[in-house]
């Protein structure tokens, strides 16, 4: 044991914190924010041009400011219900009119933002492309900056997002089960 006694410098000095402590205080910060629930619908739709199935895709900006495209979704206003918002959300966000042929998937998962913790559940819906055309003019929030279809085996090299690419793939397989 020492004597010496530390120096102001040396008492401003702390010691690094360990990988368990980190953790824990990383837990404590985020079990100090707010829990926000968010649900929204969306989906895949379709629509067969000169024989081939396009699907419309829209490219939005994600939280880093980078340009990434994806299907189609927002959330539920007042009380309508999924099936209600992927319909109407599909619409203003790509310009096309459609009609659920099925529910396919439903997601969740969980992120921070500056002031809360949301857990948002997405439910995913297949549509048949009945009219419209191809325009972002009708999005409210001005959050879908472009829209194209793209041939539904480009899905899995354009969507940005995993879960995405697999409620696509599960489009496809709906459409065509032995294909």
């Amino acid at each position: 044991m020492s004597n010496e006694k530390p120096t102001p410098r040396d008492m401003g000095r702390r010691r690094p914190a360990s990988r368990g402590a980190r953790a824990r205080q990383a837990a404590a910060r985020r079990n100090a924010l707010p829990v926000v629930n968010e649900t929204s619908a969306g989906g895949v739709i379709v629509d067969v041009q000169d024989g081939q199935p396009f699907i419309a895709v829209i490219a939005r900006r994600n939280r880093g400011g980078r340009l990434e495209w994806c299907l189609p979704k927002g959330h539920l206003e007042g009380d309508e219900t999924a099936e209600q918002a992927a319909r109407r959300e599909i619409s203003e966000e790509t310009g096309i009119e459609g009609r659920v042929l099925k529910h396919l998937a439903t997601i969740d998962y969980w992120f921070t933002g500056t002031d809360r913790r949301v857990h948002k559940v997405v439910h995913h819906y297949l549509l048949e492309a009945t009219g419209g055309e191809l325009t972002v003019e009708n999005d409210p929030d001005h959050e879908a900056e472009q829209v194209e279809w793209i041939h539904i085996d480009d899905m899995g090299s354009r969507l940005a997002y995993p879960n995405e690419r697999r409620i696509a793939t599960m489009a496809k397989r709906v459409l065509y089960p032995n294909g």
